[in-house]
């Protein structure tokens, strides 16, 4: 009898061993699976309006284009990258809240906050073009070589079709099985999804496969904090050259431009190849908005 109750501890002592040790391993695996968080460098600086409340940002042929948001100010607007004024610029109603702008072919669509409208402007002259209803918050927007990719304040971010802004499909970001909300300004950079996370200095880099953050970019203290107006003069707003392989980053109400570099943290990560807006989709929704 003792010599059974001698076997039987053996036995559960060693399942508890065991199972002490997956706990570690896989608590060892989590902490592994955090998104390594990268660092940067200026490599150049332009000007920017400190009255631009930026909600959106991208660069294109030579410029940059930004829309701002709060009501009464909000405007879409092509920006000369030495002087920081407006070359053409579209002023929205006071009713309504601008927020994120995509190119798409010819086109530039500009949605609202709260209003689900977005409007779609010629790129050359930001002449109003049409405008159509969805349902949502709109917040950042970006697209990839077929569909457009949006953001509205949570952890999730939907692609949409860009002849019907339906969507198609949508992935929630996490990092080590955490959900990131607060997801704004969007670029796709080399196939990456890079996303501001609003009231945050970092920028996160996003699998558009399954939505993990590949890695952080830190950028606290890019801009001193002597030279934020107010509380919500956060980071927010990046841009990608791809021809010369630039990144500029700037913030609502900031009063600069910056062209950064990333300083990689050491590792290793995945690559995914980025192409252009093919022909036939610039036609198509050429074609829509007629």
């Amino acid at each position: 009898m003792v010599r059974k109750m001698i076997r039987v501890f053996s036995s559960t002592s060693r399942r508890l061993v065991w199972g002490i040790a997956l706990l570690l391993f896989l608590s060892r695996l989590s902490s592994a699976a955090t998104a390594p968080v990268d660092g940067y460098t200026v490599v150049a600086s332009y000007p920017h309006s400190t009255e631009s409340y930026t909600e959106g940002f991208f660069y294109l042929d030579g410029k940059f284009y930004e829309g701002t948001g709060r009501n009464g100010q909000s405007a879409v607007m092509a920006l000369d990258p030495k002087t920081g004024k407006p070359t053409v610029q579209h002023i929205l109603p006071p009713k309504y809240f601008g927020e994120g702008i995509v190119d798409w072919g010819p086109y530039i669509l500009e949605w609202t906050w709260k209003s689900e409208i977005c409007f779609v402007y010629d790129r050359a002259t930001l002449q109003l073009v049409t405008q159509f209803n969805y349902k949502s918050e709109g917040w950042g927007m970006t697209h990839t070589a077929s569909e457009l990719i949006t953001s509205d304040g949570s952890a999730t971010l939907t692609f949409r079709d860009p002849n019907t802004f339906q969507e198609t499909h949508h992935i929630v970001v996490k990092d080590d099985g955490k959900s990131i909300d607060n997801l704004n300004e969007l670029e796709v950079v080399k196939g990456e999804i890079y996303a501001n996370v609003w009231h945050s200095d970092r920028i996160a880099r996003i699998s558009p496969q399954d939505g993990h953050v590949i890695a952080w970019i830190d950028l606290a203290g890019l801009l001193p904090a002597a030279q934020k107006t107010e509380a919500e003069a956060v980071l927010n707003g990046i841009a990608y050259d791809a021809q010369h392989d630039r990144l500029f980053v700037t913030g609502k109400l900031w009063p600069t431009i910056f062209e950064i570099r990333i300083v990689p943290h050491d590792h290793r990560r995945p690559t995914y190849q980025a192409s252009g807006i093919g022909s036939a989709n610039a036609q198509q929704i050429a074609e829509r908005f007629q």
